[in-house]
């Protein structure tokens, strides 16, 4: 095997931003005999996690022999399954703090396999990146029983969108963010319609047909499309894979509800969208039918369709949602009878309830978002977020917020 052509990780390295707080969750398992494993859409920043992930291994133990291979890379072609990664990694191991870095792991048959012989080994400290959920929910976590740990990366968060950009915080900013999102390549380009969306429609495609089409052998591409355009105009609203299916049969387009149901699967597993189901808060019955659809990046979803006013309510509640999930929450759709609560966010011992509306301009939307949470009788925080731009006010106990503010408040969440 001539692996002259390979350079070190020093030269594969990009410069980069710091994303704070995605390291301080890496940081305390450096070292540890656990695989580590960075797990999100393509182009959310993945990649420059384990370059970020280096130079602290490097600040602490400046002589640790990093191992990098990046599977998008033409150079590492020659990997194809885990033997072939084995064989790679015998002939760069070192016995110096040795660490083994690999980019899109998923692009190597039966990677499973070759960690698992790795972590048996001993003395080699893995990460790698993912782009797909099976990573953990099945191709690792059943194979390597426990000894791997997922680290999410999303997209950027509105306070991290503003220190990428440089901009100061602003309606002007705000806007910025709801129509073009937070892939961190943006920063690249100018922040123009015409220039972003090319590059986004561009990365939706390779999403679309690499993550979903290639890895699951999808045969309709067109319904796969037009399910994501649904999913894109639908943003937060309930639905059941049986109601998609009906409505196409109305528009004499037969597709089974288990297919409908196969293809949302997929595009989860993709993390282009993330499905949110429904809980009873009084108790913790999970609703089996009827769940709400996010896109892990609002970017994609306006390339999709195109940036709407008329959807600020959809997208509005897409940003608070990616937000929750970003700080770690578990975040569900509230049912209390025949009320809505959008989004109960629970982490550790604790729990929020939020609405999302797009102005309370009148009684009517004040006494609906109040209203569902007053019927709540537990004494957990409770939330309206709103594009209102008065100060924060409390009524009955529930907090009202504009969203800028909710966004980039500490203390809140």
């Amino acid at each position: 095997m001539n692996t002259d052509h390979i350079k070190t990780f020093s030269e594969y390295k990009k410069p980069y931003i710091k994303r704070q707080q995605l390291i301080e969750r890496v940081s305390p398992f450096v070292g540890k005999d656990i695989i580590k494993i960075f797990t999100g859409q393509r182009r959310v920043g993945k990649s420059y996690m384990l370059f970020q992930t280096g130079d602290l291994i490097l600040e602490q133990f400046p002589q640790a022999n990093i191992i990098y291979i990046n599977m998008e890379l033409a150079e590492f072609g020659f990997i194809h399954d885990n033997t072939d990664l084995i064989a790679y990694v015998e002939t760069k191991i070192t016995g110096n703090r040795d660490c083994l870095f690999v980019d899109e792991i998923q692009d190597i048959e039966h990677f499973e396999k070759a960690l698992r012989s790795l972590l048996a080994r001993g003395g080699i400290d893995i990460y790698c990146t993912g782009s797909n959920a099976e990573l953990l929910s099945g191709d690792i976590a059943g194979y390597l029983s426990g000894r791997s740990l997922e680290i999410e990366i999303y997209s950027l968060t509105y306070p991290e969108f503003l220190s990428f950009h440089q901009l100061n915080e602003s309606g002007e900013a705000f806007l910025k963010y709801l129509r073009y999102g937070g892939l961190p390549y943006l920063i690249h380009l100018s922040l123009e319609d015409n220039i972003i969306f090319d590059y986004l429609r561009n990365i939706y495609a390779t999403i679309l047909y690499k993550d979903v089409v290639n890895r699951y052998k999808v045969r309709n591409t067109h319904f796969l499309e037009q399910l994501v355009k649904f999913l894109a105009d639908n943003t937060g609203q309930l639905f059941s894979a049986k109601r998609i299916s009906e409505y196409l049969k109305s528009q004499r387009v037969n597709i089974s509800v288990q297919v409908v149901l196969n293809y949302l699967n997929f595009l989860t597993k993709s993390y282009m969208v993330f499905q949110v189901g429904r809980s009873d808060i009084r108790g913790r019955k999970i609703f089996e039918t009827s769940e709400k659809y996010y896109f892990e990046n609002l970017g994609l979803r306006n390339s999709v369709i195109g940036f709407r006013q008329s959807d600020i309510s959809q997208i509005l509640e897409n940003i608070v949602f990616m937000h929750l999930i970003a700080k770690g929450y578990k975040v569900s759709v509230g049912s209390l009878d025949d009320f809505e609560i959008d989004f109960v966010a629970e982490k550790h011992d604790e729990k929020k309830y939020f609405q999302v509306t797009y102005m309370m301009t009148d009684e009517k939307t004040t006494l609906r978002e109040t209203g569902n949470l007053l019927k709540i009788k537990d004494n957990y925080p409770k939330y309206i977020i709103s594009m209102d731009e008065l100060p924060a006010s409390n009524i009955e106990g529930i907090k009202q917020m504009n969203i800028r503010e909710f966004l980039t408040a500490d203390g809140i969440l």
